[in-house]
């Protein structure tokens, strides 16, 4: 079971930018698939991004070309680099970890396991 604990949220305005940082216990952090998704109030979780062992991503159409998803396997530690925000971007960002999978490619928050406690986002027009 991977352990994981979410930090970097916070307000800004629009066209700004926020990193999101997640960090693992675990030693097999990076032989695990790791995401990004998200919950505005009032809405299902959706996904945002992920990322695989060998560094392959896939980002939802929402976010593509504003937010890159990375990770450090020395620090166990995944980002979420997230620019050109806009209010509908305001939500609770959680990091998850695939479920037994290095590599994964999806969207569907059940194929994850582990979950952080997440961390507001908010972006003020």
């Amino acid at each position: 079971q991977v352990q994981l604990v979410e930090s970097g949220g916070g307000l800004v305005q629009a066209g700004g930018s926020l990193r999101l940082s997640c960090a693992a216990s675990g030693r097999t952090f990076a032989r695990v698939a790791m995401g990004w998704f998200r919950q505005a109030p009032g809405k299902e979780r959706e996904f945002v991004a992920v990322i695989n062992w060998n560094g392959d991503t896939y980002y939802a159409v929402s976010v593509k070309g504003r937010f890159t998803i990375s990770r450090d396997n020395a620090a166990n530690t995944v980002y979420l680099q997230m620019n050109s925000l806009n209010p509908e971007d305001t939500a609770v960002y959680y990091c998850a970890a695939a479920r037994g999978a290095a590599y994964t490619t999806s969207r569907s928050s059940s194929s994850f396991g582990s979950w952080g406690q997440g961390t507001q986002v908010t972006v003020s027009s």
